[in-house]
């Protein structure tokens, strides 16, 4: 996975600045830093095999994301949440029609230091630790040692789903370490012992994600729905991509066998 992004964010980077949103071959793609990966394979799977495309991709969160499409910044909006209702009655407001197209589904893991003992919480235990209810490993059956809880800013659409599913709409303590990405809570939890923090299954290397209600965060128990922190990610576009355009082309690469097999590579679950 570091190598296609790699690659990829090389070949985004040379584009910057020459999309424009609407441009028949030109793409510029905006939102989740969750769907970013498998939007940036995507994007070097395709310009790979038409160069007269451009397609530039940039991770500023799922709401963000819905906002660049509401202003026609961007031709497709990558989230990991569905559009809210008050970004649609927005979209509205502004002649742009979101159409949702599932692209993968993902599930949220919970991860630690690998130093960490402990091998699962339940959504309880976890609810505990980010209300400040739980402050301290021993009190989970781990070392004494303080709990440092690393959440998603509230623009992303990771957050909102931990909320929804985990928190149920409980207040997050104030002690809690807000971070702009998954990438971003994966490399404090790398290098801190007592942190806690959750992301999307493809930013687990080097950290250790616990089991949920004793399951495991696979691709194999998002399929099954047996994991608890399951959830869709998203692609929107402003209405439906004429066929054989670019943006049709890539908007319904997720169908494809290759699409299949590059968000597999990049850490995602297929849609079936």
């Amino acid at each position: 996975m570091k190598k296609i992004i790699a690659a990829t964010t090389a070949a985004m980077l040379m584009g910057i600045g020459a999309a424009t949103a609407g441009d028949a071959n030109k793409i510029v793609v905006d939102g989740s830093t969750t769907v970013g990966p498998i939007a940036k394979a995507f994007a070097e799977y395709y310009m790979g095999k038409h160069p007269d495309v451009n397609i530039t991709v940039s991770e500023s969160g799922s709401g963000n994301g819905a906002k660049s499409l509401i202003n026609a910044a961007c031709d497709v909006a990558t989230m990991s949440r569905p559009m809210k209702n008050s970004e649609k009655d927005a979209a509205k407001s502004a002649g742009v029609l979101p159409i949702e197209h599932i692209v993968a589904m993902d599930g949220i893991a919970m991860v630690v230091h690998e130093s960490n003992p402990l091998q699962g919480l339940t959504i309880e235990q976890i609810r505990d630790v980010y209300t400040g209810k739980i402050t301290n490993w021993k009190e989970l059956g781990g070392p004494d040692r303080p709990i440092v809880a690393i959440s998603r800013d509230t623009n992303s659409g990771t957050y909102e789903t931990f909320e929804t599913m985990v928190m149920k709409n409980a207040k997050i303590a104030g002690k809690t370490e807000y971070v702009g990405s998954n990438g971003a809570i994966r490399q404090r939890v790398l290098s801190t012992e007592g942190a806690i923090g959750y992301v999307g299954l493809a930013f687990r290397e080097g950290v250790k994600a616990l089991k949920v209600n004793g399951i495991e965060a696979t691709p194999e128990t998002v399929v099954a729905k047996t994991y608890p922190i399951a959830r869709p990610l998203y692609m929107y576009t402003n209405g439906r991509p004429k066929q054989d355009t670019p943006l049709y082309d890539f908007i319904t690469l997720s169908d494809s066998p290759e699409g299949k097999k590059i968000i597999e590579d990049t850490g995602f679950v297929p849609v079936k």
